[in-house]
């Protein structure tokens, strides 16, 4: 590795981390349920809208890095985000939230299409699972912290700042700026190997050529399996704290540890998957995981008791770390030469964040919590028939 990649893996991590606060939207939307007295399919709007972006800017964006760059198109993102968080220090009314999650939503939508192949154009190829899971690592650590800063800014005095909760959006604020700073000074030579255009033809031609990479079956299925991840990862963000408020008559302000504990343990299964994808078989590790995501939504779907449900939330946010890296991973060396166009596709699938909550709205407006946990074992079954393209990965 070179000395000029080894000082860019610092503002890289940093994007890493930054790209975590996507994840806040989870609490966030809590928090605005509280404030405005918003029903389970209302209030799930707002996670569902940020990940709506997704579908609109992600295959776009992998066109956009062709002509601007990957660094440019990364600053970008990080410029959008930033917006996005200073907007609701002005107010936390329903327009508000809402401007302010789309943005979000945009500037995440740009940053993950981008950073990942500019991660693998710095640091290469080699380990490239391992590599991007330790950047969800990283990733993890914001979105962990997220509901102990909402709740710290709940739960106390803060007359300097007067945000509550929406004190977390000051503190991502400031991180905000200082990672687009050190990725602007830091010099990156973006090698983007076999990288060939996409044929000519105009903005829809171009359109047309990335979309029809999803007619190659691994690409199709890892999208889908994308689409599943953050289904669940979003969906267990939004839900977890809902389940232990109806079942266990908890607070919001106790319930939202049950967010931190998805996040720990997420965080836990990224630092460590980043081991096991080193030394066990893919399809193995991925195996297992899926196992403890099956596990965790027999426990989520009848659990009563506080053991039982945190066990539940832990097993699902371990499950769930590695997937994103794996079928991810496996999209885009299935075509190195269209890595800018998967990586669009590939990120696209997160609109999965979309269709997940809005459908566990309604399904626990009908049917309580249980109705939005059976949402998410749809997305586990599928998770099972993916283990099948995973036979010769390592």
């Amino acid at each position: 590795m070179s000395k000029t990649s080894k000082l860019a893996i610092i503002p890289l991590m940093l994007c890493f981390f930054a790209m975590g606060f996507v994840d806040l939207v989870g609490i966030a939307s809590n928090y605005v349920k509280a404030d405005l007295g918003l029903t389970d399919s209302t209030a799930n709007i707002f996670p569902s809208l940020v990940f709506f972006w997704f579908l609109i800017f992600s295959v776009p964006t992998g066109m956009l890095m062709n002509k601007i760059g990957r660094k440019n198109t990364v600053l970008l993102s990080l410029g959008v985000t930033v917006l996005s968080l200073l907007i609701p220090l002005f107010g936390n009314n329903f327009a508000i939230m809402l401007v302010s999650f789309s943005l979000l939503g945009i500037g995440n939508a740009l940053m993950q299409t981008s950073l990942n192949p500019l991660v693998a154009s710095v640091l290469g190829g080699e380990n490239l699972a391992s590599t991007l899971t330790f950047g969800q690592f990283v990733k993890a650590i914001a979105s962990f912290l997220a509901p102990y800063l909402a709740m710290w800014g709940a739960t106390q005095v803060i007359p300097s700042f007067g945000y509550d909760w929406r004190v977390l959006f000051a503190i991502y604020f400031l991180v905000g700026i200082l990672a687009t700073a050190l990725l602007w000074v830091t010099p990156i030579n973006e090698d983007t190997g076999n990288q060939k255009p996409i044929p000519s033809g105009g903005v829809w031609g171009g359109l047309s050529a990335c979309f029809k990479l999803l007619g190659t079956p691994v690409v199709l299925l890892s999208f889908l399996g994308i689409m599943c991840h953050v289904g669940i990862d979003v969906g267990t963000n939004t839900t977890a704290p809902k389940i232990l408020m109806e079942r266990l008559g908890m607070t919001l302000n106790d319930a939202a540890f049950a967010t931190s504990l998805y996040f720990i343990f997420r965080t836990i299964g990224c630092l460590t998957g980043s081991f096991f994808l080193r030394v066990l078989p893919t399809r193995t590790f991925f195996i297992i995981s899926v196992v403890m995501m099956a596990l965790s939504m027999c426990g989520l779907f009848v659990g009563t008791e506080k053991w039982m449900l945190y066990t539940a939330i832990a097993l699902v946010g371990y499950g769930n770390s590695n997937i994103f890296s794996i079928c991810f991973a496996q999209a885009l060396t299935s075509m190195p030469e269209k890595q800018n166009e998967v990586s669009g596709l590939m990120i696209m699938g997160l609109f999965g964040g979309t269709i997940f909550p809005l459908l566990m709205g309604f399904a626990s407006d009908a049917v309580g919590q249980a109705g939005a946990v059976a949402v998410m074992a749809i997305g586990v079954i599928y998770l099972f028939t993916y283990i099948k393209q995973l036979k010769t990965a390592r």
